[in-house]
């Protein structure tokens, strides 16, 4: 009995550790990091997740821009670089690539600054500065 019971408390420890790893961050710059991998992976439902209230119908329009070309994401990284009376603001670096026909068009990420906002205790994209 007692091997039992220690296996199912390890079982427990390990469903408690993934649960956590699965958990969205408590840093506004990964919450941002996360928005944009979903975005290029086209996953909607994580996207929608990612966003805060406000910004669902945005996510949802630049998710549709990338339904008919092939992504694919370099170079990312993202970092705090203030904060304002109810945003955080992130600045990313890196470039999507968007393939359309052929044709390489690259999107670069630090051309506008990122808006987080911390809502329901998670960090969540709510647009652009």
């Amino acid at each position: 009995m007692p091997k039992k019971l220690s296996s199912i408390l390890i079982l427990t420890i390990l469903i408690a550790i993934s649960l956590t790893a699965c958990a969205s961050s408590a840093d506004p710059a990964q919450a941002i990091a996360d928005y944009i991998e979903a975005l290029v992976a086209k996953d909607g439902a994580a996207l929608s997740n990612l966003s805060c209230a406000a910004w669902e119908s945005g996510a949802k329009n630049e998710l549709k821009s990338f339904d008919a070309v092939a992504v694919r994401l370099e170079g990312l990284r993202c970092e705090t670089t203030s904060s304002a009376a109810e945003f955080t603001i992130v600045h990313c670096e890196g470039t999507i690539h968007a393939t359309y026909e052929g044709e390489d068009r690259p999107l670069d990420l630090s051309a506008k600054d990122y808006l987080a906002v911390e809502e329901g205790g998670e960090w969540r994209m709510c647009g652009y500065k």
